[in-house]
């Protein structure tokens, strides 16, 4: 082999030397190893005896001898508890049902009946009026009362008021009434307010196509599709038969609520403004009742200085139990044509 300034030296004798030159540059590297492989009682009292001279001669003795066995890891020694203690809270008794309400008109259950849900009510004042300061519980708490005694006068339906005093009720509740009734048709009164005081005109709020199949998923799912719609027990059926069928009962029950939409927007327009476009579609909870035909009428913007005095007088509440009330008798007419 060729190494510099023209020496040739064999493999041998070139690997001892480049060995030994690695050998003392890592003196002091391998006793520090040394020490830390050395078991602790081996080193007591002896570290600062060894010489520093002999550190390479006793680390390659070392290495050569029997490697120290390193001790096993504690296991759990902790005894196990006797007694084993758990934590109980209290949750109470759920809360039972809402009472119905009474249904009022003909003792005739062949009749429609007609569920009036009067918005907000009890701690929920809904919106306030900053021309009169009237609250939106108490304009449409009225408006229901007027839209009822108009439906009753005719004689050809059944009407109940989901509140009829001023008493809260959850959004669940409002429209659960009504299916617990087997309501033909739900009203649920309401007064907008927006922060442009010129805003104006009553609208007319029907389900949204991605608000009921979100709905009727989490119907299905709660009751585990065992509930009756429309009289059909969806738990007599396989889970896609079930879907299938609750599908069809939420597209049936939204066509109907937007029939009755358009049909109530043209007969109470000639007593009653609308805004421009004014069906539409949300997905408010009062409406989401899979079998029961729901719309949410906006009577007009209580935060409007002529909508406000329009919905707190008594003539502008007979106009909007008018609409209500041809709109009502149409809609039920055109049923019994159908059938």
């Amino acid at each position: 082999m060729f190494c510099g300034r023209g020496r040739h030296v064999s493999n041998k004798r070139w690997t001892i030397a480049r060995l030994g030159r690695h050998r003392r540059a890592m003196s002091p590297l391998l006793v520090l190893l040394g020490i830390i492989a050395t078991p602790a009682s081996t080193l007591t009292g002896q570290v600062d005896a060894i010489p520093i001279g002999d550190s390479v001669n006793r680390f390659e003795r070392a290495s050569r001898g029997p490697r120290p066995q390193l001790q096993p890891s504690a296991g759990f020694r902790a005894k196990r508890p006797e007694k084993r203690y758990s934590v109980t809270v209290p949750i109470g008794k759920p809360k039972p049902s809402v009472a119905l309400p009474r249904i009022e008109g003909p003792a005739n259950s062949r009749l429609p009946l007609v569920v009036i849900d009067a918005g907000h009510g009890g701690h929920d004042p809904g919106a306030i009026s900053p021309h009169s300061g009237k609250r939106e519980k108490d304009i449409t708490l009225a408006l229901a009362r007027a839209i009822r005694d108009d439906l009753l006068a005719s004689g050809r339906v059944r009407v109940a008021l989901t509140r009829s005093d001023d008493r809260f009720l959850v959004l669940e509740e409002r429209y659960g009434i009504a299916r617990r009734l087997k309501a033909d048709l739900f009203i649920s009164v309401h007064a907008d307010a927006a922060e442009n005081q010129r805003a104006s005109g009553a609208s007319i709020y029907t389900l949204s196509e991605v608000a009921s199949d979100r709905e009727a998923a989490r119907l299905a799912a709660r009751e585990n599709k065992a509930n009756l719609i429309n009289g059909v027990d969806l738990g007599a059926h396989s889970g896609d038969v079930s879907a299938i069928l609750l599908d069809l009962t939420q597209r049936e029950t939204m066509n109907v609520a937007s029939d009755f939409a358009r049909l109530l927007q043209r007969e109470a327009s000639g007593d009653v403004k609308f805004r421009t476009t004014a069906h539409r579609f949300a997905s408010f909870i009062v409406l989401k009742a899979p079998d029961t035909p729901s719309v949410l009428f906006e009577t007009g913007f209580i935060s409007n200085k002529e909508d406000s005095e329009f919905l707190a007088s008594s003539a502008g509440r007979k106009k909007v139990a008018r609409g209500v009330r041809a709109a009502v008798q149409i809609h039920f007419a055109r049923q019994v044509a159908a059938r």
